[in-house]
């Protein structure tokens, strides 16, 4: 079994696509063992239940975007506790330092809604909206100290069309990152199988 912990702070509609694609079998030899948020209201840990998978809040700290040092050694504590393989960003609107990267280095991707290297950061599908590309997308990468700098795992591409509004545009990436992140996390799972891993 490929382990995998989610981490998110808002509405989870990317970890809902991971935990129906594992309920359809979609996710190869992947199972979600526990979701994390930052938020204690969030929709995120309303899955939790829906699909019989622990769903913990963890105190951040006071800052907004960022853990105190103390917050984020607690967070590594309590995501290690599950021995995940792979830890899954999803919407999860902290900066990871030390800790966090230290404790799971190589086993942290993120998914962001923008083709990187272009558009790093936040807003990204209404930065590319506005500067008029003619597509956007979403990309699966690596976590490391720099943010959404790590290694591309795969991305993909929605076009943006002349007559569209930001929030065709929104829709569309969304629908991309729905089809995109679960099959990443299947072709992990699948390789860490295949070289005996797991």
């Amino acid at each position: 079994m490929f382990r995998v912990a989610i981490l998110g702070s808002g509405r989870g509609s990317n970890a809902e696509a991971i935990l129906r694609a594992q309920e359809e079998g979609r996710l190869g030899p992947s199972q979600v063992l526990g979701i994390f948020s930052d938020q204690p209201h969030a929709r995120i840990l309303k899955l939790g239940p829906q699909f019989d998978t622990p769903s913990i809040y963890l105190d951040p700290g006071p800052y907004k975007t960022k853990f105190t040092p103390e917050a984020e050694e607690h967070w590594a504590h309590a995501i290690d506790s599950i021995s995940p393989d792979l830890v899954v960003l999803a919407g999860f609107m902290r900066v990871l330092k030390t800790p966090l990267l230290k404790a799971f280095e190589g086993r942290i991707i993120n998914l962001h809604p923008s083709l990187l290297p272009k558009h790093p950061g936040l807003h990204s599908i209404r930065k590319a909206f506005e500067a008029g590309d003619k597509e956007t997308g979403c990309t699966v990468h690596w976590v490391n100290d720099e943010v959404d700098g790590g290694e591309i795992i795969k991305r993909a591409s929605v076009p943006i069309y002349p007559e569209d509004t930001l929030e065709a545009v929104e829709e569309r990436v969304h629908q991309a990152e729905h089809a995109l992140l679960p099959a990443v996390i299947r072709k992990l799972a699948e390789e860490a199988a295949f070289q005996g891993r797991i």
